[in-house]
């Protein structure tokens, strides 16, 4: 099963999604992640925690949902909802749930306030994945209702 972590820039939060899914993902998952108006490079911020969490970004890079090496099931938009943010929305067979998260690439303040964005953006994303993972999985994909409230429940929990 493909999962797409989805968002504006593919920079950060779906970054962060996409490597933290691959690293603690079952055989037989796999994340992706991409963006409708990719900004072209990796935050330097969130490289820099999943590198400090142990985390690869080897072969990791930012690109467009028109770009994708595979088909996704599932896609996980984690566009936040405090700015405003539009999240973009994904036209394919699929099925989808929502996982907002506030970018702490505009997170502003002192290098510790900033930091502080980026552990809450990062432990609210590794939560979420480590619950959903959590699940019967292998019951799961032959129930898609099923699976589809499980993430769509998972998309509102916080650490």
């Amino acid at each position: 099963m493909n999962v797409l972590f989805l968002c504006t820039g593919n920079s950060c939060r779906s970054l962060m999604g996409e490597a933290t899914f691959n690293h603690l993902a079952p055989e037989g998952w796999h994340a992706i992640s991409a963006g409708s108006k990719p900004i072209g490079r990796l935050n330097s911020g969130a490289v820099a925690l999943l590198q400090e969490k142990g985390i690869s970004i080897e072969g990791y890079y930012s690109k467009s949902w028109n770009d994708l090496p595979v088909t996704p099931d599932i896609v996980i938009s984690v566009c936040g909802n405090a700015a405003g943010e539009t999240c973009p929305a994904y036209l394919g067979p699929v099925m989808r749930s929502h996982w907002g998260v506030e970018d702490p690439a505009h997170a502003e303040g002192s290098e510790a306030e900033i930091k502080a964005a980026f552990e809450t953006a990062y432990g609210i994303l590794r939560h979420r994945i480590e619950t959903f993972l959590a699940l019967p999985l292998d019951e799961l994909k032959h129930d898609p209702a099923r699976l589809k409230a499980e993430l769509d429940r998972i998309g509102t929990l916080v650490p």
